[in-house]
């Protein structure tokens, strides 16, 4: 593939540039600290992952590496960027990816549970994200793989005591689903520990399948929000 074209036959730069605004965004809302990483599938064969630096410290201009979904990492490029390459390889609508670590999230994790579709945002996790049960580091292709396996067909998985994975058609989209997820997390919690969380209502299947939709610019008008002052806005 030339290096002059990005996410789906763009040019580079402007693939560049959003996998930055994606890294920018995460940090901005707390949905990332020192560690997480996001990336921009390129073609069926590659994709675009953020410098292996803090994403709320990755400046303009900074380039990502181009990493083969079907090999092994390039020098320099995050271990568990293996995850990228296997839901990419496994989940051809996927375009965008993001590891995050919500805390509220991770607190959820820690009791094994995933956020319960209470409130808008989280029927799009419906009926609740998959939960991966291991509180250890990904570091080797066949942990990435059932990993993969164990997404399936959600938005979202949460690793339990270690962040979470949230995909989409496009990396912006993946971010969305970053806050969704973590809003979800705080309602769940909040629930909790009023003691009576089974008077708590959630959405049901046919309520789901017509809140959760992207219609009326919802992704868009998110991704301006979370966006908004970045320096390459």
């Amino acid at each position: 593939m030339s290096e002059e074209f990005g996410a789906l036959g763009e040019p580079m730069e402007n693939t560049q540039k959003r996998v930055r605004l994606a890294a920018r965004a995460l940090a901005r809302y707390g949905l990332v600290h020192a560690y997480g990483h996001a990336s921009a599938r390129l073609n069926e064969s590659e994709f675009l992952v953020c410098a292996p630096q803090p994403m709320g410290l990755i400046e303009p201009g900074t380039s990502g590496t181009v990493v083969n979904i079907d090999g092994p990492l390039p020098d320099g490029v995050l271990g568990e960027v293996r995850c990228h390459q296997q839901i990419y390889a496994a989940r051809k609508d996927v375009n965008g990816i993001c590891r995050i670590f919500p805390r509220n999230v991770m607190t959820l994790s820690t009791f094994q549970l995933t956020p319960k579709p209470r409130l808008g945002f989280g029927s799009y996790f419906h009926p609740s994200p998959p939960l991966w049960d291991d509180p250890l580091l990904i570091r080797d292709n066949t942990q990435a793989q059932e990993f993969a396996r164990t997404l399936g067909d959600s938005r979202a998985i949460v690793m339990r005591g270690n962040g979470a994975v949230c995909v989409g058609p496009t990396i912006e989209e993946s971010v969305v689903m970053a806050f969704y997820l973590e809003e979800s997390a705080i309602t769940e919690l909040a629930v909790m520990a009023t003691k009576s969380d089974s008077q708590s209502v959630c959405f049901t299947e046919s309520e789901v399948k017509i809140r959760a939709t992207g219609s009326g610019r919802i992704y868009e008008r998110m991704w301006d929000y979370l966006t908004a002052g970045d320096p390459e806005k």
